[in-house]
This record gives structure tokens, C-alpha cells and sequence, in this order.
């Protein structure tokens, strides 16, 4: 999860993350968290009857009508449920369209953290319809996102100061800026988000679940969760591995580790992705796109191209593209080759010659550099990624180690100082480790390909040994993030028999990539 996420989903996924005591932050939410501290995380705990006998009023589904919604009560914090008011989930679900096979629950959950939830079962059903037809599909907006009680730290007028600019800027000035920025972003989440920030986390999120389930009436559920929603699933096979009846973790964050742990990695593998993959495949298709014909010159000309947005931003009317957007729309591209590849491409010719670009052209331009960052999303992503496990608070360390990754590492590197920052400025969790073992637990099948950028392989090798009996599907050549529904037959094949049919590998297993696209025009 993540640079930006998405196409605006990667946009988290994707980012990477001084002036110490003087720039340290009040702590009120810390303050309450730790009166109430937490108790060693165990799942034994019982709900109370006013959230377990709730009923749902289930309607038709604001956003697509294929879908039923809902919504349900729970605690804000599970761990004291008497304490503080109560929190709104909004939850829906896909009926089975074949009752009389109907198998049971898939739960899914999103990504990021920040990622909305409650649509999603519409699109998974219309992918995998055999699927579809024997599993009730359900999902929600998790707290703190969406239609469920959410988080507010800036507006969308605030929110892109953050973000902007050029922040390969090493001087004092700059780092300077960055962390009062930082600051100033955590103190503003602290101010508007009315108490709420401490109980963002996995580990709530996970007994959000349980409840749902519950109401559901299902004694067990499947799962299916790509992304930070490996995560997710993992939690809620730890604390729950005898509801569990099958879990697919497809592009997993190492959550054998920290967060921080998680976030500072993306750097290198983000790199790799875009040096290794994207440009490798610019060049092959020079013919179309006239970037230079190697690697080197490809690289050479988007340098130039950000050098050039430092001294003259673009403004393209719903933003200006600054080198920080570039990098950002850059990243959220590479997550995905079918269609990013040539986005990318497409939007990076029509820059070079922007005085006679074609409307679609620069559509194309508006379509991946012409939006800021929803901050909703990020009032999210900062939430979790800064409670759910601890992070230094040793600024002098950010500026150094951001400092290596700007110079060798550019395209996350340069803004790990903002992100690391929010979290070494982020008021202190008391949200309870949740340790990943497998124990109790089916056989999970989990999903990576070798250049994930946001979800590295090396992270999704670590969560494998942590997952005891997990069998890891690796998808070779490739680096697309998300590989279930991805058009590649072998690992749709092997998911739906698991999920359909129980059917586990006996040992891990390798599917090699689809076929990179081919844009329109290029010879042969």
C-alpha cells in the first residue's frame, strides 16, 4: 500500500514516508488511549448482546444497485466498549446467485489502509461469477473511511500543501518545511477527528468483522483480501482461526513486521519496478512513443522532464503538476502494466510536446497527473499505518536515511521523510501486537508476483514463513499488484479451485506472468 494509491488507489501504498523537540506534538487522544490501556490482544472476549443483537436493515446499495447495504453499531473501542460513543459501519453484500449451491460467507476488505470497501463485492462478483454464485460476497467501508464514522484531518484545499512541490529539495529550508508540515498535518487530525484517531487500527478493525459476521449468521467465513487487506485477513485469522474456512492473501504486506518496517522498503521495490519493468518496455516501443531507445535514455528524459516541472510547473486546471505530483502519478501507473504502462507512456509523449498535444493526449495527462490526493483517504492510511505498531520518533534518523533514499532511490525515497515523519509525529497507540502464526488455521494461499511494487516479494516471503501451512503462489516476470482477476489464467485457476473446491496446493507453487501489452501502432 502504499506513493499515492490508486490510480488513485495506489496512491498510499505507495508513498513512502527535523527539527526534533521543538516540532513535537500535543498527544490528547494518546492520553485517553492510555488511560484505557489495552489487555494482551486474545480473541476471547464476548460481544455485548446491544451490538450482537442488532439486526441489519438491508436496502438496496447506493452506487450500484446489484448490491444490498446496511449498517451496524460497534464499540469504538472493542476493548472497552462502555467507553467513548459508539462508531457506525457501513456494510454490504452480493447474494448468491445460486442459492440452491450457496457455500457460505466471502468476506473481503480493501486495501491501502484508506481503501473503500463497500462496493467492492459488485465488481468481484461480475469477475468471478462461479465464484459468485456459491458465496454470499460481502464487504464494508472499515472504520474511519467512507460511509462508515470516518476520520478528518485536512480538506481538499489543505491537504495538498502536504504533498507538493519537489521534495528532492535537501536543504535545511526544505527539511525544515517538510517537518512543520508534518506537523501540523497530525496536529490538525488530532483537532477534527473528535477522539477517534487511537482506535484506527487492524486489530479494531478485525472485531468489526467478527461482529459482521456474527449478525450474518455464519458460523465460518472465506476471505479474500489483496494488498493492505492481507493485512487485515491475517489479523483476522489470528484472533479467529476456527471461523476461518479459507483465506486467499493475494499481494501481501509483510505483517510478520512493523509498518515502518513495511513502508520503508517500498522505496527499492518501486525502483525496481520502474527501472526494471516500465522502462525496459518504454524503450521497446520507442517507435510509438519516441522516448528514447534505451533504458538510459528513457530514464534521462523523465529526469529532464521533472527538472523541467521544478522550474515550470504545469498547471493543468484540477492541479499543478509539480515534480511531487509527477513522481506520484508515476508510481500509481507502474501497479499495474495492462493499463498504466501505456498510460504512462501516452502522458509522458504528449508532456514533451504539450503546445500541440491532441485533446486525448492531454486527457491522458489529466487522467493520471491532474488530481491531488484524497485526503480522506490519507486520514486513513496515517491512522493505521501510525497506531498499528511502533514507529522510531528519532527525526535526525528520518532526515538521514530519507537523505540516502532521495539520492539513491528518487522516486519513493524523496518523500519518506514526509511520510515517516507523520507517523515519528503521530501521538503514541495503544493498540496491542497482534503476532501472525498460522496456528489454529486452515491452509491460507497467498498470491505475489516478483516486482510487486507496493507489496514486495521479500516482505511476502517473510509473511509466508510467518503464516505456518500457507501455500504461496508466486507469479514470476512479472509486477503487477493484485494478481487474482488479472487476467492470468494460471492464477485465477488455482484460486478459484481453492475457494470453489477446497482444493489446496500440496507445496508452493510459480505461474509465469501474462504477456506485457503491445500499444497501439508499435510494429509487429
Amino acid at each position: 500500500m502504499s506513493a499515492t494509491a490508486t490510480s488513485r488507489r495506489r496512491k498510499a501504498s505507495a508513498v513512502s514516508a527535523a527539527v526534533v523537540a521543538a516540532l513535537a506534538v500535543s498527544v490528547l487522544p494518546a492520553a485517553a488511549a492510555q488511560a484505557h490501556p489495552h489487555p494482551a490482544v486474545t480473541a476471547a472476549q464476548s460481544i455485548p448482546s446491544r451490538y450482537a443483537d442488532q439486526k441489519l436493515d438491508w436496502q438496496p446499495c447506493q452506487g450500484d444497485p446489484s448490491l444490498e447495504c446496511a449498517t451496524m453499531t460497534v464499540p469504538r473501542d472493542w476493548h472497552h466498549p462502555d467507553a467513548g460513543p459508539d462508531l457506525t459501519i457501513a456494510v454490504s453484500r452480493h447474494k448468491t446467485s445460486d442459492p440452491a449451491k450457496r457455500r457460505g460467507v466471502l468476506m473481503m476488505a480493501a486495501g491501502g489502509p484508506g481503501g473503500k470497501g463497500l462496493l467492492r463485492p459488485g465488481s468481484f462478483a461480475k469477475a468471478s461469477p462461479s465464484v459468485a454464485a456459491v458465496y454470499d460476497v460481502v464487504s464494508f467501508d472499515q472504520r474511519g473511511v467512507g460511509r462508515s464514522t470516518h476520520a478528518v484531518c485536512q480538506s481538499d484545499a489543505e491537504f495538498p500543501a502536504l504533498m507538493a512541490g519537489d521534495s528532492r529539495d535537501r536543504s535545511p529550508a526544505a527539511i525544515q518545511g517538510v517537518l512543520e508540515r508534518s506537523r501540523k498535518f497530525v496536529n490538525d487530525c488530532q483537532e477534527r477527528s473528535g477522539g477517534l484517531l487511537p482506535y484506527l487500527t487492524t486489530e479494531q478493525t478485525v472485531r468489526d468483522m467478527d461482529l459482521y459476521r456474527t449478525l450474518l449468521g455464519a458460523p465460518k467465513i472465506s476471505y479474500y483480501g489483496a494488498s493492505y487487506a492481507t493485512t487485515v485477513g491475517a489479523y483476522y485469522a489470528t484472533l479467529f482461526p476456527q471461523r476461518v474456512e479459507r483465506a486467499v492473501l493475494d499481494s501481501n504486506i509483510g505483517f510478520d513486521s512493523t509498518m515502518e518496517q513495511w513502508m520503508t522498503g517500498q522505496p527499492k521495490s518501486f525502483q525496481r519496478r520502474f527501472e526494471q519493468d516500465f522502462l525496459p518496455w518504454l524503450a521497446k516501443y520507442d517507435s510509438v512513443y519516441h522516448y528514447g531507445r534505451t533504458v538510459a535514455e528513457a530514464k534521462a528524459n523523465w529526469e529532464r522532464r521533472r527538472a523541467a516541472l521544478h522550474d515550470h510547473p504545469l498547471d493543468l486546471g484540477s492541479a499543478v503538476l509539480d515534480p511531487n505530483l509527477f513522481d506520484a502519478g508515476t508510481s500509481s501507473a507502474i501497479y499495474k502494466a495492462t493499463q498504466g504502462f501505456p498510460t504512462l507512456a501516452g502522458a509522458l509523449a504528449a508532456l514533451d510536446h504539450w503546445d500541440t498535444a491532441t485533446q486525448q493526449e492531454k486527457g491522458l495527462v489529466g487522467q493520471l497527473f491532474g488530481h491531488y490526493p484524497d485526503p480522506g483517504f490519507f486520514a486513513e492510511y496515517f491512522s493505521v499505518t501510525c497506531n498499528d505498531t511502533p514507529w522510531s520518533r528519532d527525526i535526525d534518523k528520518w532526515v538521514a536515511r530519507s537523505g540516502k533514499d532521495t539520492v539513491n532511490l528518487p522516486l519513493l525515497g524523496a518523500r519518506e521523510l514526509t511520510f515517516a515523519s507523520v507517523c515519528a509525529y503521530w501521538p503514541k497507540s495503544g493498540a496491542p501486537e497482534v503476532k501472525v502464526t498460522g496456528a489454529g488455521l486452515p491452509a491460507t494461499l497467498m498470491v505475489n508476483s516478483t516486482h510487486d511494487p507496493a507489496t514486495y516479494y521479500e516482505g511476502a516471503l517473510r509473511a509466508h514463513r510467518a503464516l505456518r501451512g500457507s501455500r504461496l503462489v508466486t507469479v514470476t516476470g512479472d509486477g503487477d499488484h493484485s494478481q487474482y482477476q488479472n487476467g492470468n489464467a494460471c492464477v485465477d485457476g488455482v484460486v478459484d479451485a481453492y475457494l470453489l473446491d477446497g482444493v489446496v496446493p500440496k507445496r508452493d507453487l510459480t505461474c509465469q506472468a501474462k504477456p506485457l501489452p503491445v500499444p497501439a501502432g508499435a510494429a509487429g
